[in-house]
């Protein structure tokens, strides 16, 4: 029996469910799965330092993503390990187009840069949650119950990051521009894309 996966605030965040092509190509490249999902944890804790060096002034964004990017940097440990105990390689691999087409549509004065940026780290996070749900009922027993563990903390990275926002800028600002990020991400994991990654789109 697969773990329960209950992510139904994620999914009605979201404008998209990962698509079932996105699955199949997940199950053709396990040894890519993991390591570009290595990839994502230390880039996900790098996100939430480099934030924290950039806004001293945020007090709780400083505890936050404090946390936050300690239980990053503890699933990345996770992962590497299991990358080990299955002997799969650490290449290096190229980026998803995913992160950098979503921080394009970053604005660049403040405190419109840190909005933006916390609501891309939501959407980032919670399409994370989401396809773990995708892959829970579809991998083998070991995976499984590891992506189904993280669901709860990725939830919460969402939930930070939203709170967050909703603080540095008006309810009508965060209002403004979520759709507006979210239609692009909903494009970017619907659209093909050559080469298979953690966000990557449909195999084209």
């Amino acid at each position: 029996m697969k773990p329960a996966t209950d992510i139904a605030p994620v999914a009605a965040f979201l404008h998209c469910a990962t698509p079932a092509a996105w699955v199949e190509w997940a199950l053709a490249n396990p040894g890519i799965l993991l390591v570009d999902h290595a990839n994502c944890e230390k880039k996900a804790a790098s996100t939430a330092l480099n934030l924290m060096y950039r806004y001293v002034d945020h007090h709780r964004l400083l505890t936050r993503l404090s946390r936050l990017a300690r239980e990053e940097l503890r699933h990345f440990e996770q992962v590497i390990a299991l990358m080990q105990a299955r002997g799969i390689d650490y290449p290096q691999l190229t980026a998803a187009r995913y992160a950098g087409e979503l921080r394009q549509l970053v604005r660049s004065h403040e405190p419109a840069r840190l909005v933006d940026t916390l609501l891309v780290g939501a959407i980032i996070e919670a399409r994370s949650c989401e396809r773990f749900a995708a892959l829970v009922p579809v991998l083998d027993d070991e995976l499984a119950g590891f992506y189904a563990s993280l669901l709860k903390s990725e939830s919460r990275h969402f939930t930070d990051y939203l709170k967050l926002a909703q603080e540095a800028g008006s309810a009508g600002e965060v209002a403004a521009r979520l759709p507006v990020l979210l239609q692009r991400e909903r494009e970017l994991i619907e659209s093909p894309d050559t080469e298979f990654r953690f966000h990557s789109g449909v195999p084209g």
